[in-house]
């Protein structure tokens, strides 16, 4: 899993996110099911706040088609967490535009959500 932040001239504070996720492994730990419109938790050492707004830039696996995602801050993981939790935050996806790229996630891991294998998020 790869990220990149770049600034964009009068873009937010944070900027655009641009995640790239290439195997299936990584989506599933990386994956939040169990909200509402789905989410990711994205591995980033830059300060977020709950509630923030963010936009990304999703590519997952192979596909040359980069998903655009807003999606808000639901959890914060710090740096120095307790347990070498991976810093990063918990992003919903928003309503409308949240539910191709959730679409496209649970494609990706059809059969792998029942799992009990540990993730970023449980």
């Amino acid at each position: 899993m790869t990220l990149e932040q770049t600034k964009r001239p009068g873009a937010g504070r944070q900027g655009i996110l641009s995640l790239t996720i290439k195997d299936k492994h990584a989506l599933y730990a990386a994956y939040i099911p169990y909200i509402k419109n789905g989410g990711l938790f994205v591995p980033t050492s830059n300060t977020y706040r709950l509630g923030d707004e963010v936009f990304m830039l999703l590519s997952l696996m192979e596909d040359a088609e980069k998903l655009p995602v807003v999606g808000k801050v639901i959890w914060v993981t710090p740096r120095g967490s307790q347990g070498n939790r991976t810093a990063g935050v918990g992003l919903q996806f928003g309503e409308k535009d949240g539910a191709p790229a959730r679409s496209k996630i649970e494609t990706y891991l059809a059969g792998a959500l029942e799992s009990d294998r540990p993730t970023h998020t449980m």
